[in-house]
């Protein structure tokens, strides 16, 4: 297979089409290697428009939905980021181009290993990995960009409370047959904002609260 020409194609027919227009982001994605974060199984398919199964029942965020959640939430080179759900390892290696440091939490043990040899393997050095439920347990400390790589009923208060003041969080919100990816900014210790990106679907992240239903 020409992975040169997939990448390629990848990012002309599915990222930029879906208004990621960056330059920095489609340099990235052009120069971080997909296929390398993929199940050997899958490889083939790493440039496809679906969401890749991984181990333990997960699965990697379409390429374009990991694209557009990149550019918006837009890490500078000072920032530290927080990731919930590694997964393949793949959104950490991104954000650890883009940021001083990514710290990425991942609940099943077996993709936080695989993920860490990985992002290793791509000489990602400023990325780790630490095996912990980010639903009833956060590391200490404060960030300036939190992403959910992983779709939620509402943004848990408990990652709002660990942005900085000017931060930002992104994530995927809602419930199943339309979420909404969202972009919430930290204005002060008391107050944020939150704007509505686009639609689309992604994976639920394990353990965070469901929204609550009427009963009539």
């Amino acid at each position: 297979m020409d992975f040169e020409q997939a990448r390629f194609n990848m990012i002309e027919q599915q990222i930029r089409t879906w208004d990621v227009l960056d330059p920095d982001v489609l340099d990235l994605l052009a120069a971080v290697k997909r296929e390398d974060f993929v199940p050997a199984a899958y490889r083939t398919l790493a440039f496809s428009d679906l969401e890749i199964p991984l181990p333990c029942g997960e699965s990697m965020l379409a390429p374009k939905v990991e694209a557009r959640l990149l550019q918006e939430v837009a890490v500078r080179k000072h920032e530290w980021v927080l990731e919930v759900g590694t997964g393949s390892g793949f959104m950490a290696a991104l954000l650890g181009h883009c940021a001083a440091h990514v710290l990425s939490l991942e609940i099943h043990p077996e993709l936080a290993e695989a993920a860490q040899q990985r992002l290793r393997q791509a000489g990602v050095m400023n990325a780790n990995v630490r095996c912990m439920d980010a639903s009833h347990e956060l590391p200490p400390g404060e960030f300036d960009v939190i992403v959910l790589s992983g779709s939620v009923a509402q943004i848990p208060q408990a990652l709002i409370d660990r942005l900085k003041p000017g931060g930002r969080l992104c994530a995927v919100v809602g419930e199943l047959p339309i979420m909404r990816a969202q972009l919430l900014t930290r204005v002060d210790e008391r107050a944020s904002r939150l704007t509505d990106l686009f639609d689309t679907v992604a994976p639920r992240l394990h353990g965070f609260a469901e929204a609550e239903r009427f009963h009539f």
